[in-house]
């Protein structure tokens, strides 16, 4: 439940006794009903009394407590990305979200996007973010990106951290970014709350819930280039990407357009993966824990690791043993999370943790069409994601590169 709460005096007729009396009610006292699996829904009860000085009581009482609750944000920073998706991101703040922080009593102040890395550049230079309690993004993964990129770029440009350094420990933000799915896939919402529902990951926000992340960082020649938090991907879902790029017009079908003719044209890189493999891993791509809340994956390597950002005696002291492997591949992709999304409710890597600090390496030989369409087929099922097709998947950790390529030929 949340909110506050005021009294509300109403007449109503006691049919017993035939008088007219007068009885002193909550407004209402709302809660949190899961109805699914991972769908929540705002529910209600009222409670009525006939003592006034009772009523404000309970209603000072279970506000004190609310009061308590550190955890729950009282004033966020939304961003709204009104061209991703289905062009519907401010229709389903507006519709869904609003009255829900509304009701939750939690200011926020709210900014329509007006073009690319429009989020992010304000996050970087202009936001004032001590008077928030954290970020919302309203759009799909490329927005959840734009809000990180500049979260994070601002936090290691105030810690005095060098970006473009491999080796270098990034310093956490202290802020928590919230998603509201708006999207075209919503992978990273999907795979971390379990639904792409904007009512459920409302709720979630109100109530505060939070769950760490790990974020990768890709650099070329000691040049930074981005973060990600989802999965970093060369050949088969990168081409996807780049092509669906200037098919923007279509919408979600854009996807599906750019999927099936980087599909047929059925093209391969050649070249050298090279990765550290994971120290003290209790995970594997291929076994059948996935990452819950609770995680004891997650919880035993967050306590393994302690902030070292500030010393950088520490930087660079980790397992450097590196792995080639040289082959034809179709698909190389590393995965710091699931990436399941409702056309793939495993995801690519069942089992990737959301915060063990490593990534599930997953590369896909170069294979006949059959093949590689039956390993695709996977993805959309619970069979094992990371079986045959000539796949080879391996654990990957920071801060060394997960993957680096050879000068790639077809």
């Amino acid at each position: 439940m949340w909110g506050f709460l005021k009294p509300q005096r109403r007449g109503t007729l006691n049919l017993f006794s035939l008088y007219r009396t007068h009885v002193f009610c909550f407004d209402a006292v709302f809660y949190v009903r899961r109805t699914t699996q991972h769908q929540w829904r705002c529910d209600d009860v009222t409670f009525y009394c006939d003592n006034l000085g009772l009523c404000q009581h309970w209603i000072q009482t279970i506000n004190d407590q609310l009061a308590t609750q550190t955890n729950r944000p009282k004033s966020l920073l939304v961003y709204i990305n009104p061209y991703g998706g289905k062009r519907d991101g401010k229709h389903i703040y507006d519709q869904k979200v609003a009255p829900l922080f509304c009701r939750a009593c939690i200011a926020t102040d709210v900014i329509v996007t007006e073009r690319a890395n429009h989020a992010r550049d304000h996050l970087k230079t202009e936001a004032n973010l001590d008077q928030y309690d954290g970020v919302v993004s309203v759009g799909g993964d490329g927005m959840f990106n734009e809000i990180l990129h500049g979260l994070v770029a601002r936090t290691q440009s105030e810690h005095g951290i060098d970006a473009n350094r491999p080796d270098a420990h990034l310093a956490p933000c202290s802020l928590r970014i919230g998603i509201i799915p708006a999207g075209s896939t919503d992978c990273i919402c999907f795979a971390t709350v379990g639904t792409n529902d904007p009512v459920t990951s409302a709720l979630h926000i109100i109530v505060g819930d939070s769950q760490p992340m790990d974020v990768s960082s890709v650099h070329h020649n000691d040049t930074f280039l981005r973060y990600s938090v989802s999965l970093l991907g060369y050949g088969f879902y990168a081409d996807i990407q780049t092509d669906s790029e200037r098919q923007r017009w279509l919408g979600p079908a854009r996807y599906d357009l750019s999927g099936v003719k980087t599909f047929l044209s059925h093209n391969y890189y050649e070249g050298t993966v090279s990765f550290v493999t994971a120290d003290d891993n209790v995970g594997d791509p291929r076994d059948k824990e996935q990452c819950r809340a609770g995680c004891r994956v997650c919880q035993r390597k967050t306590s393994l690791r302690e902030p070292r950002h500030d010393d950088p005696s520490h930087a660079g002291k980790v397992n450097e043993t590196w792995t080639d492997i040289h082959g034809k591949f179709i698909a190389i992709n590393a995965a710091n999370m699931s990436c399941a999304c409702p056309r793939s409710p495993q995801g690519l890597s069942p089992a990737a943790h959301l915060a063990d600090g490593t990534a599930d390496l997953i590369l896909v030989r170069k294979c006949s069409r059959l093949d590689f369409f039956k390993h695709l087929l996977r993805h959309t099922n619970k069979e094992d994601q990371v079986a045959p097709c000539q796949s080879f998947s391996a654990r990957g950790t920071s801060p060394s590169p997960l993957a680096a390529l050879a000068p790639p030929s077809r």
